[in-house]
């Protein structure tokens, strides 16, 4: 378990630089959901001291909330020029 457990995180930063590589709303926020719950799964493993695994639930938190800013129907934060004229104008 605990292999699994390693691998887990492994793959839990792999999705975190897909997530920054990956422009589209609606892909980040599937990916961070993922991430998120990949936290809360490590933080469960008991191959992880437990300090390591109270580590594992404050970016569980983070990764979730990150996810509802990418939730679809959501609208963007404004970005660029055009974010930048949107909340002049």
């Amino acid at each position: 378990m605990a292999d699994a457990s390693r691998a887990l995180w492994a793959a839990t930063l792999s999705l975190m630089t897909a997530f920054m590589h990956t422009p589209a709303p609606a892909h980040r926020h599937l990916l961070a959901r993922r991430i998120s719950r990949n936290f809360v799964t490590l933080s469960g493993q008991e191959c992880f001291d437990t300090a390591c695994r109270g580590r594992f639930d404050r970016p569980a938190r983070r990764w979730e909330a990150t996810a509802l800013k990418f939730a679809p129907g959501r609208e963007e934060a404004p970005s660029g020029v055009r974010g930048l004229l949107r909340l002049l104008f």
